[in-house]
């Protein structure tokens, strides 16, 4: 098949070296121009560099609402447009203009965590796996028929970082083999029950900031979610702000106002947490390790040199 691909940041990459790898022919590549984006600057590998590098037309696009674009997709003639990590909306003008349309790839296990980071919310929420879905687009944002799904497993210990590089490989194979049943006729289309469909915001540094109302439960899946390279979750001491780095739920229960830097237990500090904390029956944060502004890493026993005082949201 002829294949346009749009895609941006190393989910469009892989798709793309997927495509190169591929029995199919890419005939335009189109992507978006580099990002100043905190979140865009992460995972940054280039789209068009590796479409430049095997000669293929690139086009770089904001948004693809120009009439350059729409001829260029015209003279493409694609059997199928293949999408992953395009960061706007495509018209049905450019989706369904494809015999085959527009399969775009996406990092969760459709219809939960449609939208965008995915893996970063479904860690947040305690989720037990997390995986990548091709589908065919729509007018609505990840709602179309479902072809193929994959999913890997979450571990009690695992960060973004590793669920990301767990479900990027999970790119090439699956954009192989969906190709290949749509190519063979053989592609079999699962429509997504809209009742279990859930949509998430494009993340930014404000939901890095850790409110201490939040269980400890919630507040270590923060940390694991927000490991590097991705901004860190933070809170302030003393006026200053100080990213948690590591940190795991206490053993004991502790009760008084949330944000307390409380008593050390094992190797860290233990923070009061939970809306419910005056109550004394919910475990607190252990802060393990933390970083100051000026890049600085501590452990959390050697940075809280006495116990007393908050984090606050705030300086």
């Amino acid at each position: 098949m002829r294949v346009v691909m749009f895609g941006y940041q190393t989910w469009g990459h892989r798709t793309l070296r997927a495509l190169l790898d591929s029995d199919h022919e890419v005939v335009l590549v189109v992507t978006h121009p580099r990002s100043d984006h905190v979140y865009e600057r992460i995972w940054d590998d280039s789209v068009a560099e590796l479409a430049e590098k095997h000669d293929l037309p690139v086009l770089l696009r904001y948004r693809p609402d120009d009439d350059e674009l729409l001829r260029a997709l015209r003279d493409a003639a694609p059997d199928i447009i293949v999408a992953n990590n395009w960061r706007t909306w495509l018209p049905p003008e450019i989706f369904d203009a494809p015999p085959h349309g527009t399969l775009n790839v996406h990092d969760s296990l459709l219809p939960a965590y449609a939208g965008f980071s995915p893996l970063i919310w479904a860690l947040i929420n305690g989720e037990r796996e997390v995986g990548v879905t091709a589908h065919r687009m729509n007018t609505e944002l990840d709602m179309g028929d479902i072809v193929l799904q994959r999913a890997v497993p979450v571990g009690p210990d695992d960060t973004a970082t590793d669920l990301f590089h767990r479900t990027i490989d999970l790119i090439e194979p699956i954009v192989h083999d969906a190709l290949d049943l749509i190519a063979s006729g053989r592609a079999q289309w699962v429509p997504q029950d809209r009742s279990r469909a859930s949509f998430f915001h494009k993340r930014s540094v404000e939901d890095s900031r850790i409110d201490w109302n939040w269980p400890a439960e919630d507040l270590e899946r923060l940390v694991r979610a927000q490991s590097d390279p991705y901004p860190n979750a933070f809170t302030h001491h003393c006026g200053e702000r100080i990213r948690i780095v590591s940190a795991a739920v206490s053993q004991a229960r502790y009760g008084g106002t949330p944000g307390r830097v409380f008593i050390r237990e094992g190797d860290g500090v233990v923070i009061v947490a939970g809306a419910d904390a005056r109550g004394g029956r919910r475990p607190g944060l252990v802060v393990r390790r933390l970083r100051t502004d000026d890049g600085t890493e501590y452990a959390a026993s050697d940075y809280f040199q006495t116990m007393g005082g908050y984090l606050t949201p705030q300086p």
